[in-house]
């Protein structure tokens, strides 16, 4: 992260216009309540009626971006975003349903196998393949959280993937696209051109989002505790952003 306009006090952001936005929305702690396992997250009436509602009024300028990967991004969301970059920018779908995916690493088969190996100790370290990633998860065994990050930045320096470090959970990527990268391409699409990008995210991985955002004359949302960021915004959690989609107008 650079040191350029980083904050941390913000202030709540100003009500939502649809007409002159471009959306883009994290999912884990944004839309959805992180869980204790990934698969915990499941598919929310109120949720899909909001991101129904969103779509008309935006005329389609809204996209999920997200470290999910693709399948869940639509298995949450029961399909009713179209516009999706998914595993933090490495793969993403148009919005004429187009592909563009990173290749995977060529060291991702022999780091997944050391991280099930590492997961082994206890059944709460959990182990997520992604293609272009893989990531290892202890929020259910946080006393192997210094192992778990040692590892994992042990991995990153022999191989050349980029580790990210996220809420409990220590991510080793495909080198390649990002959120921000990904906001910025979705941008250049005839839809989306000529409005103001807003960029919605909680976690450290969505910092390349929020500064996309700004550089294209938009901004960020931070959801969660103040911390540094390039954000303009901050909401406090989940039901506060899910408030705030709902009163725009």
């Amino acid at each position: 992260m650079s040191v350029e306009a980083l904050t941390i006090g913000l202030p709540a952001p100003k009500p939502l216009r649809l007409r002159d936005a471009a959306l883009f929305l994290d999912l884990d702690g944004t839309l959805a309540p992180i869980a204790a396992r990934p698969q915990d997250v499941r598919p929310d009436a109120r949720r899909t009626r909001l991101l129904e509602t969103l779509q008309r009024g935006l005329d389609g300028r809204l996209a999920v971006v997200s470290g999910r990967t693709l399948a869940d991004v639509d298995r949450i969301l029961e399909g009713r975003v179209s516009c999706v970059a998914a595993v933090h920018g490495l793969v993403r779908r148009d919005c004429n349903g187009d592909m563009h995916e990173a290749p995977p690493h060529p060291a991702l088969a022999e780091t997944v196998r050391r991280l099930r190996e590492f997961a082994s100790r206890d059944s709460g370290l959990l182990v997520e393949e992604k293609g272009a990633s893989a990531a290892l998860h202890f929020r259910l065994a946080r006393a192997y959280a210094g192992e778990a990050r040692a590892l994992a930045q042990r991995i990153a320096a022999e191989t050349g993937l980029v580790l990210q470090e996220g809420d409990m959970v220590e991510e080793l990527r495909t080198p390649g696209p990002t959120k921000g990268d990904s906001i910025r391409a979705f941008m250049q699409a005839s839809q989306f051109q000529g409005a103001v990008p807003i960029f919605v995210g909680d976690d450290a991985t969505d910092e390349h989002g929020f500064e996309a955002a700004r550089r294209l004359g938009g901004y960020g949302v931070l959801v969660g505790p103040p911390r540094e960021t390039h954000a303009s915004f901050r909401l406090p959690g989940v039901d506060a952003v899910i408030a705030w989609l709902e009163a725009a107008g």
